[in-house]
Formats: structure tokens, C-alpha cells, sequence
């Protein structure tokens, strides 16, 4: 067996500092001792949702158009009507567009969570932050219940004060991405997620569109036009899911936002959207402060 004197002397410093885990990159690794950020541990959270149902004129669907009732409530109802004067049972005469809330705020819940329990035990490691944070929300199969999980990698600033009130802040940015907001002169104080939700309750006009099928007297599509009422649906998810974001923020500012929509059928010409935003709310704490560039760890002569 190998002597003290066998190893390289960094390390023994290595083995005694003792072992921890981390989700970041080689190259965020790097950026984060950088700036004066120490890994502690890798923490995490998860939160199984369940939510039923609400078929329309439930209590949880309340609405106005267009997309933002006085108020700041953020719902949205949208009517669209036959143009033909004729109702059948094969006739579509009316459709509607709505926010479906009771999703969103399940969403949220469960989001709220994960991203809690995150928190709880980068407290335990005494954490000051949290970087690279990810979040993943997915539906267990024949199921209406949901599974959220968040990850990050928890910092400790060194020689830097704990956070105000103990609570660590978090940001799904790391390495030089977060590095430039810090000279930049912005503090990353959390991540912020919501979702939007927006059915399509599809008439006539649009089921004809969508479908292809023949109307009640058996003509089919074979025009090029905009389906008005999905165009609106895609536009009203976007700017629910704006509204659910300016809420969280306050007075803060957003980085490094992104935005996914997602379609699904549920029927005839019939769709779910939802409309998911992440990003970091920053504040800012200083004037623009370039950094000292980074000293190279591996010379090539």
C-alpha cells in the first residue's frame, strides 16, 4: 500500500475536505469556482399531483374576453358561433376557446412542491444558493396524476453573508450564462415557472378545418385559410402564461427566459394547449463590474 508521500499533494487536501455531489458541467464547474461559488451538494424535489376534471360551467372555469379580466385575474373566455343558421347533431353551432385554471393551479401546486423540497435541503447543507436548477413535470400513463421534480446544485459563497432570511435563492442559470449576469450587475433571487392552460372547444368552421370531413351537405375542404379559433387559443395561451410570470415578479426583471407550447387532441378539430415559461427573476445590485479573467488551469507549453 501507497504512503502519504505516494500521492499528489493536492490530494490529501481532497480527501479531507470531504466528498460532495454536483449536477454541473466540467465547464460550469470551472465557472462557478470562478466566481467565488462552492458546490455543496446536489439537492433535489419531488411532489406526485392528482387533480380531476371540470367539464364547462364548473365553478373553477370563470372567464372574460379577451385574455385578462379587470383586476389582474388572468382567465380567459373566448365564444365562436355558426355562421350556417342550422343545428344537427353532425353540426357543430357553437365552440368555445377557456383557460382551464383547475389545471394550472395543480400545475403550480405541484411545481410549488418539488421546488419547496429543493429548497428545504439546500438549507441543510447550508446553502446559500441554488444554480443549474432543472425541472421536469410528466403524466403517469391511464392516470390523471402528474410527477414534478426539480434538481440543482447548491453553492455556498465564500466568505460571502448567509441569504436574508436563510433562504437560499436559485436560478436555472450556471456557468458563464450566470456569470455574465453577475457583472452585469443583477442578483439571481428565483426560478420561476407557470404554466397556462387553454381548451378548444371546437365549432363548425373549425372542426371542417382541422378534420378535413365534409359539412351537412357533404362538402369537403379544399381551401387554404387561418383557423381563427386555434390561432386565438395559441395566442391567448401565450399571454395567460406572461400574465402568470409579471405576478410572480413584482418589480423584478426575468432572464433567460424560455417558452414551450404543447398541442394535444382530445377530439374532433378539439385541442388542449398549454403554454409552460421558465426563467430566473433577477434584481439588480450594482453597476455593470467586468470580472478578472479566468486563470488557465492547463498551459500547453
Amino acid at each position: 500500500m501507497s504512503g502519504p508521500g505516494d500521492l499528489p499533494e493536492a490530494a490529501p487536501r481532497r480527501l479531507e475536505s470531504g466528498s460532495f455531489s454536483s449536477g454541473l458541467t466540467v465547464p460550469d464547474f470551472a465557472a462557478c469556482l470562478q466566481m467565488g461559488l462552492r458546490p455543496v451538494g446536489l439537492v433535489q424535489g419531488f411532489c406526485a399531483m392528482q387533480w380531476g376534471w371540470y367539464g364547462a360551467g364548473s365553478p373553477y372555469m370563470r372567464g372574460m374576453s379577451p385574455y385578462a379580466a379587470p383586476g389582474g385575474q388572468g382567465t380567459y373566455l373566448q365564444n365562436w358561433y355558426c355562421p350556417h343558421g342550422f343545428v344537427s347533431a353532425e353540426h357543430r353551432s357553437w365552440g368555445q376557446n377557456y383557460e382551464q385554471t383547475w389545471v394550472e393551479d395543480a400545475w403550480l401546486a405541484g411545481f410549488n412542491a418539488a421546488f419547496g423540497r429543493m429548497v428545504e435541503e439546500a438549507k441543510e447543507v447550508g446553502a446559500h444558493g441554488i444554480i443549474g436548477v432543472t425541472d421536469t413535470s410528466r403524466p403517469m400513463p391511464e392516470t390523471n396524476i402528474a410527477e414534478f421534480h426539480v434538481l440543482g446544485t447548491a453553492v455556498v459563497v465564500e466568505d460571502g453573508p448567509p441569504p436574508p432570511g436563510g433562504e437560499p435563492w436559485s436560478t436555472y442559470l450556471a456557468g458563464q450564462r450566470l456569470a455574465k449576469l453577475l457583472e452585469a450587475g443583477f442578483m439571481p433571487i428565483s426560478v420561476i415557472a407557470v404554466i397556462a392552460s387553454v381548451r378548444v372547444w371546437a365549432y363548425c368552421i373549425t372542426e371542417w378545418l382541422m378534420e378535413g370531413g365534409a359539412l351537412g351537405w357533404g362538402q369537403t375542404n379544399q381551401s387554404t385559410q387561418e383557423i381563427e379559433q386555434v390561432s386565438e387559443a395559441h395566442l391567448a395561451v401565450r399571454a395567460l402564461a406572461r400574465d402568470h410570470a409579471r405576478r410572480q415578479l413584482g418589480h423584478d426583471t426575468m432572464h433567460g427566459t424560455t417558452v414551450w407550447t404543447s398541442e394535444r387532441e382530445v377530439g374532433s378539430g378539439d385541442q388542449v394547449l398549454e403554454c409552460t415559461l421558465r426563467g430566473t427573476r433577477v434584481r439588480r445590485f450594482k453597476d455593470f463590474d467586468p470580472m478578472p479573467a479566468p486563470r488557465p488551469t492547463v498551459r500547453l507549453s
